[in-house]
């Protein structure tokens, strides 16, 4: 087989391959994914093990430690070249590059150069080996190399790669690397004002009596003491003109000084949000069956109140800051951001661990355009959008939201119904906020459960302290003859049932009452299901 066709055979495979496959996502997870837990486990291992030869190459100087020593930095630096060696895998996918150029040949009819695709392959592995932590990675390997002692020197490497494994110094190195133009900027102004301070002293002290600057090192010496305002005190000027010299280098310091914690100060503000959201991202992998909910105001805040109360998973979302860092202090995962985001959304586990979304901000525009959102990240997810103008009901249930509440048209009438009826209204406004401890919760019908295919006036509810609200079923479900139903968004709802209402599988029971009978319902019904399945 020419070299060209097994080369193009060999990447073929592994891109079929599934083991392949699994391989390269294991050492993905476990050495590039920020959010896998894999990843945290080996950065830990990773410091310690960076940590513990350090030290030991330092205590090896003035105190020869013996074979055992070797033996430890032998395991590490082949740690150490494996990490380099697996990192480089992963930059890139070597087989893609190949497929590329062979089906790039093949469409325009040219014959396939293998020496064209593994140059292109050899420039990527290439590039990534002349990236800074790369580089830091190779440096870090050098220090084990006994015969030549100077490179020693090298061991500041191996503290610069915990960069690699420290998220908080990771972040650092990133805002130095996001603030590049301002650093030099400041740079080209530092390395001015030193080249004429260095000049001008030496100039003006050199050939002075009692003057210690004698060559231009200690100029530049004395300069870079004076202007990052440290002032040994050890160079001294002497002359009237030094003395000026010093004076306006005092105040340039001062300026230099103000102008880099400025610099670093924004930088870290900025990336700070970053950090915070990251580590929302990640909670967010942990948990399962989430709801988002976009808006933290005065409903989001009750929603989120009511849900923390009831230990149900949510995250929020919130364009303003403030509002995020009040959410932050209750204890709420919150993130800063915009919710029509698709990325963002994607990132809050939408569709995977997210599975409900509540639109709750009090612009009806951003509803819906996050309602449209998030019905394309996610055909299947549940959709509850606010509402507050009549005419935005229809636009969200066409943008796709799978319930719409208009929460001003239910306090007005709410306020109708006090005017007509107040002790009414005080009954239905305990059960809405607890504020009697009394609870409305849906009690669901599975399928083989001992409830199903039983009659309300067989349940005898009120034996355990509860009141029947009402019975919401499916639309796929048969309508129940002779009763008043009332119909909502893919069900029917039957508001108080006669007792000869028959409950089918998916049925929801609305009971009423105190937590305490609620718990002891449940737990009822659970011991009937399992009887029903003969556990």
């Amino acid at each position: 087989m020419p070299l060209a066709n097994l080369l193009v055979h060999l990447a073929y495979r592994q891109q079929a391959s599934a083991r392949y496959a699994g391989l390269k996502g294991f050492f993905h997870k476990l050495l590039t994914d920020p959010r896998s837990h894999r990843r945290k486990l080996y950065d830990s291992f990773m410091i310690v093990l960076l940590l513990s030869s350090v030290t030991l190459l330092i205590y090896e100087v003035r105190h020869p430690l013996g074979l055992w020593a070797d033996v430890f930095e032998i395991i590490v630096v082949t740690i150490f070249v494996a990490e380099y060696l697996l990192r480089m895998w992963l930059f890139n996918d070597s087989h893609k590059i190949m497929i590329e150029h062979w089906e790039k040949a093949e469409l325009m009819g040219l014959p396939f150069r293998p020496g064209a695709a593994l140059w292109a392959i050899l420039r990527r592995k290439l590039a990534y080996a002349a990236s800074p932590m790369a580089i830091i990675d190779l440096l870090a390997i050098l220090p084990s190399y006994r015969p030549l002692r100077f490179l020693r020197l090298f061991l500041l490497f191996r503290l610069l790669k915990l960069f690699r494994y420290t998220r908080n110094l990771t972040a650092f190195g990133q805002v130095l690397v996001e603030k590049r133009f301002e650093l030099y900027t400041l740079s080209v102004f530092v390395g001015s004002v030193l080249l004429i301070a260095t000049v001008a002293i030496y100039l003006f002290e050199a050939e002075a009596p009692a003057s210690k600057v004698l060559t231009l090192m200690d100029a530049l010496y004395w300069a870079v003491i004076t202007l990052t305002t440290v002032g040994y005190g050890d160079i001294v000027p002497v002359t009237p003109e030094g003395r000026v010299v010093a004076m306006v280098l005092v105040f340039a310091g001062i300026g230099v000084i103000s102008f880099a914690t400025s610099i670093v100060v924004m930088a870290f503000h900025e990336k700070m949000r970053e950090l915070h959201d990251n580590r929302v991202f990640a909670a967010v992998e942990r948990l399962a069956g989430i709801t988002i909910v976009c808006g933290f105001g005065r409903i989001g805040q009750v929603v989120a109140q009511r849900m923390a109360a009831a230990n149900q998973a949510f995250v929020i979302i919130d364009k303003s800051a403030e509002s995020v860092e009040q959410a932050r202090k209750q204890g709420y995962l919150a993130v800063s951001g915009d919710a029509t985001d698709s990325a963002l959304l994607s990132n809050l586990g939408l569709g995977r661990e997210a599975s409900r979304i509540l639109c709750l901000t009090h612009d009806d525009v951003s509803n819906v355009y996050i309602t449209l959102t998030a019905r394309q990240v996610s055909p299947d997810i549940l959709i509850i959008s606010r509402a507050n103008k009549a005419e935005t009901v229809r636009k969200l249930v066409q943008a796709g939201a799978t319930h719409v509440v208009r929460p001003y048209e239910v306090v007005a009438r709410l306020a109708a119904e006090f005017i007509g009826q107040p002790v009414a209204f005080d009954a239905l406004y305990d059960v809405v906020t607890r504020a009697a401890g009394v609870h409305l919760e849906p009690f669901a019908v599975r399928a083989g459960d001992w409830l199903e295919k039983q009659r309300i006036g067989e349940i005898d509810i009120n034996a355990h302290h509860l009141l029947l609200f009402g019975v919401i079923r499916s639309n796929e479900s048969p309508a129940a003859d002779g009763h008043v139903r009332f119909d909502l968004a893919g069900r029917h709802f039957y508001f108080n049932p006669r007792p000869d209402l028959v409950l089918r599988s998916g049925d929801l029971l609305m009971l009423i009452g105190y937590q305490a009978s609620l718990s002891r319902f449940h737990e009822f019904a659970s011991r009937g299901w399992k009887r029903a399945q003969g556990k």
